[in-house]
């Protein structure tokens, strides 16, 4: 019974973890995509379709990484 619990409460924990860091990388991946399309702006790299192209696949990234880590 007291294994059971511990096994249980040990995976809660790292459940937790995991949740904790898919939602660091989506965080850092959404802080990055801004800065990147702040850049391109400025520098009026690209039309704004394909600034938004980037930025969308950046955080399509960030979104898939998060989902590795936690399954």
């Amino acid at each position: 019974m007291l294994l059971a619990t511990l096994s249980e409460a040990s995976w809660a924990t790292e459940q937790a973890q995991q949740r904790r860091a898919g939602r660091d990388v989506r965080q850092e991946t959404r802080q990055g995509s801004r800065h990147t399309k702040q850049e391109c702006r400025a520098t009026n790299q690209q039309s704004n379709s394909q600034r938004r192209q980037d930025k969308r696949q950046t955080r399509q990234q960030g979104r898939q990484t998060a989902r590795d880590i936690k399954y």
